[in-house]
């Protein structure tokens, strides 16, 4: 009589565990449970953890709460200044609602894809191409409210929507880089006209300094000579100021000779007067040959300076 207890029991221990096996379900942390009764959704959502369920009456249907990634195959179209463009995406998004996610659509992944391909086809013919290009973060939310109005009845929420790329036909880019090199060079010249603008007006400046100090100038051209000189790599070709050849055309002039000479003796009241021009005259002549001889010298010590300076 105790065995057959004892077997009943063992039965009676290994059915529930049988069934116990059969009707446990786990729902992770980021998981939703919805239990189907005979095809009827019957209760709340299950939360995480463990749950029971009446095998072969109900079914456990789980839902994934995490964000989903989701990219956007690339879709061809006309922009709204004619131009052919490819665009592809990314969507992020999230079930919000287990229930409507599985009630009300088919596959609610299937449908967000096949909403963002049409919006994002929509987005690319009501833009333009700079749009496209430089104000992307306009379009995304326009994308993204595009595809969260429908999806709201899903049960799904749009997280954000990212366009990822915008490729061009190879025509369209050449003109591109055209336009910008274009621009660029634009931008050069004008920068360079207003860098000769500058350096003219210094240079005006400069000129009315020197031409209070003529000796400026030479000093100035004699610096340029050295500045060249110092690579000791190409002729040098010197330009002699005019100033200097008519200095030295100056210096090099012979002493004035008195031009007549004594016809007749001077009557003897005026043999006083003829003797004192005469002693004037040489002391003249000795005074022009003297700063003549000190001319020569000076332009003898200044070409001197100036070969120096163009051998250094």
């Amino acid at each position: 009589m105790v065995e057959e207890v004892v077997g009943v029991v063992a039965a009676v221990g290994a059915g529930a565990l049988v069934y116990l096996a059969a009707a446990a379900r786990v729902v992770k942390q980021y998981e939703r449970g919805l239990v189907f009764r005979l095809g009827r959704l019957h209760g709340d959502v299950r939360r995480p953890g463990f749950n029971l369920i009446v095998p072969g009456v109900e079914r456990l249907r789980k839902v994934n709460m995490q964000i989903v990634t989701m990219p956007v195959p690339a879709q061809e179209g006309i922009s709204r200044d004619n131009v052919t463009v490819r665009v592809d995406a990314v969507v992020y998004f999230k079930v919000v609602d287990p229930s409507a996610a599985i009630i009300n659509v088919e596959d609610y992944r299937f449908a967000v894809s096949q909403m963002a391909q049409t919006s994002l086809r929509s987005i690319i013919g009501k833009s333009e191409l700079d749009d496209l290009l430089s104000n992307r973060e306009k379009l995304n939310q326009g994308l993204e409210l595009m595809i969260d109005s429908p999806a709201v009845e899903w049960g799904v929420t749009i997280d954000r929507v990212e366009i990822k790329d915008v490729s061009l036909p190879d025509t369209m880019k050449r003109s591109m880089a055209r336009q910008a090199e274009a621009d660029r060079e634009r931008r050069a010249r004008l920068i360079n006209a207003d860098a000769e603008y500058q350096a003219s007006k210094k240079l005006a400046q400069a000129a009315r300094q020197m031409a209070d100090t003529p000796s400026a100038l030479q000093l100035r051209l004699l610096q340029t000579v050295m500045a060249v000189a110092a690579e000791k790599n190409s002729t040098l070709v010197l330009p002699i100021p005019v100033e200097l050849l008519r200095f030295l055309e100056r210096g090099a002039q012979p002493p004035v000779e008195s031009s007549g000479h004594a016809e007749s003796p001077a009557p003897a009241e005026s043999s006083g007067q003829a003797e004192s021009s005469g002693h004037a005259g040489t002391a003249e002549r000795a005074e022009i040959t003297e700063r003549a001889v000190y001319r020569t010298d000076q332009a003898e010590e200044a070409m001197e300076k100036l070969r120096r300076a163009v051998e250094q």
